[in-house]
C-alpha cells in the first residue's frame, strides 16, 4: 500500500472522530441509567424486539390465510404442512419474546419459561377462533364497501383488515399480561396503516374500518358488533384524572362505549366515557361528548342547534 493510500485510510478512519463520539454516547447512556436508578447496562438484550414481532405477525398471518398471505409458490396439496411448519416457527419466536417481557429485570428461571409456554400455548389454541373473528371482519368490509369486488381483495388490500389482524393478536397478548408485546404489535400496524388502535380496546365481531387513515381508538374503548367507522374518527378521552401528587391515574375507563350496529362517519370525534346507543349514526366531523340513545342520528347541524338552544 502506498503512502498516499495509508494517509487516505487514516483520514477515513479518523475523519468522523468515531472514538470520541462513541465515548460521548456511552456517557449519555450512563447518565440515563443513573437517572433511572440503574448501575449499569445489561450484558445482553432484556426487552422484546419490534423486528422479531413484525416477523411473528407476518408469519402468523401466512399461517391463518396461507393461500392469500402465505408464500406465492404455495400449493394446496402442501397447505397443511406449510401451516404446521409456519406456526411452529412463529410460536417459538413468540415464546422467546414472551420470556423477555416476563423476565425483564429478573433472573432467568424455569418458572418464567413455564409461564411463557402456558401463555403461548393458550394463544395457539385460540387461533381458530381468531381466524373466525377475522373472517367476520373481512365479510363486514366486503358487505359494507360497494367498491369491494371480492373478499380476497379485502384481505389483500384493505388497511383496516391489516390493522385488525394486528389488533386481534395484540388484544390477546394484552389480556394475557403482555402489554409491551401487545403495544409493539399494534404500533406495527399503526406505522403501516395510520390506524391507531390501543391493544386494550375491546372490539366485537364484524368490525369495519373504511379507508382508515387517522383513526384513533383508545385503550378503554368498548365497541360492539357490526360497527363501521370511517377515516379520521377518534374514540378518545375527554380528560385525564390525576392523583394527589399530580400523576395521571392509569387504567381508568375514559373512552367511549359504542354499541352494536353503529356507523361513525369521517372526522367524527367522540370523547369520554359516554355511550353511543345501538343502531345510531354519527355524522362526519361531529364533536360529541355526551351519550346518545339507541337509534340516534347525530349531525353537525343538530349538535349546533342543541348547543344554541342550551345557551
Amino acid at each position: 500500500m502506498t503512502d498516499q493510500h495509508l494517509k487516505l485510510a487514516a483520514l477515513r478512519q479518523d475523519g468522523w472522530q468515531l472514538e470520541n463520539i462513541v465515548k460521548r454516547l456511552r456517557a449519555v447512556r450512563c447518565e440515563w441509567l443513573a437517572q433511572h436508578g440503574r448501575s449499569s447496562e445489561p450484558d445482553e438484550r432484556e426487552l422484546p424486539s419490534s423486528k422479531i414481532m413484525a416477523e411473528v405477525v407476518e408469519t402468523l398471518s401466512g399461517a391463518l390465510f396461507p393461500m392469500l398471505l402465505g408464500p406465492p409458490d404455495l400449493r394446496q396439496e402442501s397447505e397443511d404442512f406449510y401451516v404446521g411448519h409456519t406456526l411452529d416457527e412463529a410460536l417459538n419466536s413468540l415464546l422467546q419474546q414472551v420470556c423477555l417481557e416476563l423476565g425483564h429485570g429478573l433472573r432467568p428461571s424455569l418458572e418464567i419459561e413455564r409461564q411463557a409456554r402456558r401463555i403461548v400455548q393458550d394463544f395457539a389454541l385460540t387461533l381458530p377462533e381468531l381466524h373466525r373473528l377475522l373472517d367476520d371482519d373481512v365479510m363486514a368490509a366486503f358487505r359494507g364497501d360497494p367498491a369491494a369486488r371480492s373478499v380476497d381483495e379485502v384481505l389483500l388490500c384493505y388497511p383496516g383488515i391489516r390493522a385488525m389482524i394486528h389488533h386481534r393478536i395484540a388484544h390477546h397478548l394484552f389480556r394475557d399480561g403482555l402489554p409491551l408485546l401487545a403495544r409493539i404489535t399494534s404500533e406495527l400496524a399503526h406505522s403501516a396503516t395510520g390506524i391507531d388502535i390501543h391493544p386494550g380496546a375491546q372490539i366485537g365481531r364484524s368490525f369495519f374500518i373504511d379507508h382508515g387513515t387517522g383513526v384513533v381508538i383508545g385503550e378503554t374503548a368498548v365497541i360492539g358488533e357490526r360497527v363501521r367507522i370511517y377515516q379520521a374518527v377518534t374514540l378518545g378521552a375527554k380528560r385525564f384524572e390525576a392523583d394527589e401528587a399530580g400523576q395521571l391515574i392509569k387504567g381508568q375507563p375514559r373512552h367511549p362505549i359504542v354499541e352494536d350496529d353503529v356507523v361513525i362517519y369521517a372526522g367524527a370525534t367522540i370523547l369520554g366515557r359516554i355511550t353511543i346507543g345501538a343502531g345510531s349514526s354519527i355524522g362526519g366531523n361531529v364533536w360529541l361528548t355526551r351519550s346518545v340513545p339507541p337509534g340516534s342520528n347525530v349531525t353537525q347541524a343538530n349538535v349546533q342547534n342543541q348547543v344554541g338552544n342550551a345557551g
